[in-house]
């Protein structure tokens, strides 16, 4: 669904989203762009430079941007979602069965609705992002107080403390306190 502005209407009522987003999509293209003109120097100076090369090294440093480009997450009253290059999921935060905290080199949230939708989010992104974690915490409570969060709600309580932990260390350094 659209609105008059071309929009997705589920993103327009009270949505919010990553801040860091924009910042990170503007990193994965200079990443590619600068590993495309880097390659391209480097066969220019070796006189070796044709049209097929170039062609070749765009398509790696596209792959290398679709590798590098960040997921999208927004939130908005009762939903969470995230939008990569290729799909978008989305969960309804107060219909939450199940949270699941992953660890290993990327530790990822993984969040379950009665609905079967599934979506993994980074914890430095709700870190990152008060809004987000408190949209998610505000839906996972609805979904406690229901009935339907059965398992990991303690684990989103022990991230959302810790954050909210982390959060108020910050601001006693910045304020001199400590």
């Amino acid at each position: 669904m659209e609105d008059d502005r071309g929009g997705d209407v589920r993103y327009a009522a009270g949505a919010v989203g990553d801040r860091r987003w924009a910042a990170d999509v503007r990193a994965a293209v200079f990443c590619a762009l600068a590993l495309f003109v880097l390659i391209d120097l480097v066969d220019w100076a070796n006189g070796t430079w044709d049209t097929l090369r170039s062609g070749l090294w765009a398509g790696i440093s596209g792959l290398l941007y679709l590798a590098l480009h960040p997921v999208r997450v927004t939130a908005g009253p009762g939903w969470l979602g995230v939008r990569g290059v290729l799909r978008r999921r989305h969960v309804c935060t107060g219909l939450l069965t199940a949270v699941r905290y992953s660890e290993g080199v990327a530790a990822r949230l993984v969040l379950c609705d009665s609905l079967g939708n599934r979506v993994e989010v980074d914890p430095r992104v709700l870190a990152e992002n008060p809004l987000l974690l408190h949209r998610l915490d505000s839906g996972a409570r609805d979904a406690r107080t229901c009935g339907l969060l059965r398992t990991g709600s303690d684990v989103l309580g022990s991230l959302v403390a810790r954050l909210d932990g982390d959060a108020a260390k910050r601001v006693f350094e910045v304020s001199g306190l400590r």
